[in-house]
């Protein structure tokens, strides 16, 4: 489309999806529905960004974009697998960074790494000094698995052992920048929770108040609240069939507004 085209001359475009657990079923979808029907505004996308789940959707839309059917099951899979433990993603004995990794290991293609390069960027913490980073360097396949898991390791959630990368342990991105703005160009945002966001949930009325939580201005909401519940106990099948089919639907809508629709 002309308009499309005179948008993308103006600033380099960037894509990035926020910290969200098992709402990244809302992520899938919208990668599918960008898939479907904007496929020219992802040939504009010069970099991808997202951290904890996020991360995940924007890694899979980036290097193994054919395979987002693939995720969209394991992910089904892996929230029935949480759901059926006692306590959930805390049960003592179960291994929720060991589920992860399997995932990923089985969906990303083996030069993913060198597709992520300088592309990717994902939001870790460092433990020890409680510092974020954007990562988008990878030496290896094993790399890049290693710097996903960092940025989805909640402590106690996920587990007691932090995720090892250069001789630093890490923890979610999330925590300290859950939707990673770029320094450049306009960054088209991703969230399932209700927000100053370009793809989000729409809450009902006009008065909205907002807060901030580690960069990312979210609407204070009982809708909130319960997808911020569902983030860390994810709900039935059903739900995250409908969840996925939001995030579809919401995108669409954005792409309309913004004449990228397809």
């Amino acid at each position: 489309m002309i308009t499309f085209r005179h948008k993308v001359r103006m600033h380099p475009l960037n894509l990035s999806f926020g910290a969200c657990g098992f709402l990244g079923i809302y992520h899938l979808g919208a990668a599918t529905a960008f898939l479907r029907h904007g496929q020219n505004m992802l040939k504009a996308v010069k970099a991808f960004a997202g951290a904890s789940s996020g991360s995940l959707v924007a890694t899979i839309l980036l290097t193994a974009p054919d395979k987002t059917k693939e995720c969209q099951a394991f992910t089904y899979k892996f929230a029935e697998e949480v759901r059926n433990q006692t306590f959930g993603a805390v049960t003592p004995g179960y291994d929720f960074i060991s589920s992860l990794r399997a995932g990923i290991d089985s969906i990303l293609p083996s030069n993913a790494h060198e597709v992520a390069e300088n592309r990717l960027f994902i939001s870790v913490t460092n433990i020890r000094t409680r510092d974020n980073y954007l990562v988008s360097n990878f030496a290896s396949r094993e790399d890049l698995i290693k710097v996903l898991l960092a940025s989805s390791f909640v402590p106690v959630y996920a587990g007691v052992k932090a995720v090892e990368y250069k001789g630093e342990k890490w923890m979610d991105g999330g925590l300290t920048n859950r939707l990673p703005i770029l320094p450049w160009g306009r960054t088209v945002t991703v969230s399932p929770f209700s927000g100053r966001i370009d793809i989000c949930p729409r809450e009902n009325g006009t008065c909205k108040l907002h807060f901030r939580l580690a960069q990312q201005d979210t609407t204070i909401s009982l809708a909130n609240l319960e997808r911020l519940n569902h983030a860390l106990f994810p709900p039935k099948r059903e739900k995250m069939e409908a969840l996925f089919q939001n995030g579809f639907d919401d995108t669409v809508l954005f792409l309309l507004k913004e004449n990228w629709f397809e």
